[in-house]
């Protein structure tokens, strides 16, 4: 086994996917709900399907409705990563 296939053998699912680069990104951090949504839509809309999207966003509100309301238009949230300061969200666009 090659060392690159060593190293993602040992990667978990959701390790996989935060190391595969984003097609995009949109930091949002400081921008409220539900402008944040609404930004984070209308770039996915921009994208070709099967893209990923990068989304920082604040703790709290944030962080609690935009997964939840990108689920209920059917995206898929890939991963939610929390970085301390502000979460990195992972979103596929369909």
């Amino acid at each position: 086994m090659s060392q690159s296939n060593l190293s993602q053998s040992n990667l978990s699912q959701s390790d996989m996917s935060t190391a595969i680069p984003a097609d995009a990104s949109l930091n949002l951090r400081g921008t409220p709900c539900p402008i944040n949504f609404v930004r984070t839509k209308l770039k996915l809309e921009q994208m070709n399907p099967g893209q990923v999207l990068e989304v920082w966003l604040d703790p709290g509100e944030p962080i609690e409705q935009v997964p939840d309301s990108l689920r209920m238009e059917d995206y898929v949230v890939e991963s939610i990563d929390d970085r301390g300061d502000f979460f990195a969200l992972r979103v596929r666009r369909p």
